[in-house]
């Protein structure tokens, strides 16, 4: 891997950030005037083709894409993704961009915490501590001991702890199926649980709304094609860290285009949230170079 490339996929890492958080913006406006269901049923048709086409030019085709030996694990993460894309995107609705992913944005520390059960790794004291530090920054942006708190500040952080869990099933399922196989497995899966869904909440859309549709259909397959890409060319231990640049993107959009505000509490906290993350990204990124060294010598 050379300099040039890292550089490369540092610079794909952002578009693909500020793609998504465009994508969130958008789904925000749809869902408040249409049901997330059918929002999100549509975006996973266009998103499923997307995949299909995708797999088709690999070698041997779609059958051989779709191919894996856990068809029950691959199946449970395309459905947990899909759901998950739904509770978030009612979060936009109710709480806005700004305070939905100061929240979400806690989802490393929760896979952190999560991948001893689930994938019997082992972890220190010192991400303990980074986990503990972040969820102190939870606790301040949801403020419960405010009047003004409500239930629906728990929405992203539901939509963390499933999209933590969808993440760990990433490398569960790495284990034995290709990234490729994964990736088809997520689109088709989550097309059909959500047609299946979504059908029954069928709304008219005005034309202009079928051209923001269209729009979060596109950047939809945008951010997923220039995330693909960045994978590629650099590697994830390199890049990861400028994936929580979608926080400010999204909070930028809601501030700017929704006239949402940006409380105090929640820029501490999410600073708080941000921090102990990416001391985790750099634990984990010390821990991978002392294996392969210890491999090597």
């Amino acid at each position: 891997m050379t300099q040039n490339d890292t550089v490369r996929g540092i610079w794909l890492m952002v578009a693909t950030t500020f793609v998504f958080a465009v994508q969130d913006g958008i789904s925000r406006h749809l869902a408040s005037e249409y049901n997330v269901l059918m929002v999100v049923m549509i975006r996973y048709w266009f998103f499923a083709a997307f995949v299909i086409a995708l797999s088709a030019r690999r070698r041997g085709g779609v059958r051989g894409v779709a191919r894996t030996e856990q068809p029950l694990v691959q199946g449970f993460r395309g459905v947990l993704l899909a759901l998950e894309i739904c509770v978030m995107v009612a979060a936009f609705t109710y709480l806005g961009l700004v305070e939905s992913h100061a929240v979400f944005v806690c989802y490393p520390l929760l896979v952190a915490a999560l991948s001893g059960p689930v994938l019997g790794e082992t972890v220190g004291w010192r991400r303990w501590l980074a986990i503990g530090v972040g969820f102190v920054g939870v606790t301040i942006i949801i403020n419960p001991s405010a009047g003004v708190f409500s239930v629906y500040a728990l929405i992203p952080l539901l939509a963390a702890s499933m999209f933590a869990l969808y993440s760990l099933l990433n490398r569960y399922a790495a284990r034995r199926d290709t990234a490729e196989t994964s990736f088809f497995w997520t689109g088709t899966v989550g097309c059909v649980v959500m047609t299946a869904i979504g059908v029954w909440f069928w709304e008219p859309m005005t034309g202009g709304d079928w051209v923001w549709m269209a729009a979060l259909c596109v950047t939809g397959v945008t951010g997923h094609y220039t995330m693909i890409k960045c994978y590629e060319v650099a590697e994830a231990s390199a890049v990861q860290p400028f994936a929580y640049l979608q926080m400010p993107f999204a909070v930028a959009i809601g501030l700017v285009v929704f006239g949402e505000d940006l409380r105090a509490t929640v820029v501490v906290g999410a600073a708080l949230i941000v921090g102990a993350g990416l001391f985790t990204l750099w634990r984990e990124r010390q821990r991978t170079r002392a294996a392969r060294r210890a491999a090597q010598g």
